[in-house]
């Protein structure tokens, strides 16, 4: 665990810009997928980003509410831009809407997935 942690601080700005980031789809994981990976972001790395194109869009947006809402996240940054995409090389570039959400920690995130994780052990406990 201590190589981990050593390896992490020693990474530059743009190396976790990288590390940190969820591409979401909307076809191939389901909603509370993403909103439990996000969590684990942040725990890893105190921030998440979630990036999306085109009609995943909504799914990131959703994702990004549903941990503010429940105390989880803050906004930090929310961008958006288009794209070009091209189904095979040579073809057409066709412009594609993209949207990129930071989020980050907040004071009570600690507290509410030691609480979560709490109750997680105690479901476990009564189903067995």
């Amino acid at each position: 665990m201590e190589g981990i942690t050593e390896g992490v601080n020693k990474m530059s700005v743009s190396e976790t810009q990288k590390k940190n980031r969820i591409q979401v789809s909307n076809t191939k994981k389901s909603l509370f997928f993403y909103v439990n990976l996000s969590k684990r972001y942040m725990q890893q790395y105190n921030e998440v980003e979630l990036s999306a194109l085109g009609m995943a869009i909504s799914t990131v947006v959703t994702i990004a509410e549903i941990l503010k809402n429940n105390g989880f996240a803050v906004e930090k940054k929310i961008r958006t831009l288009t794209v070009d995409m091209r189904d095979h090389p040579g073809a057409r570039p066709i412009p594609k809407a993209k949207i990129e959400i930071v989020l980050g920690k907040t004071e009570k995130f600690d507290e509410l997935m030691a609480a979560e994780a709490e109750q997680n052990g105690d479901n476990e406990e009564q189903q067995n």
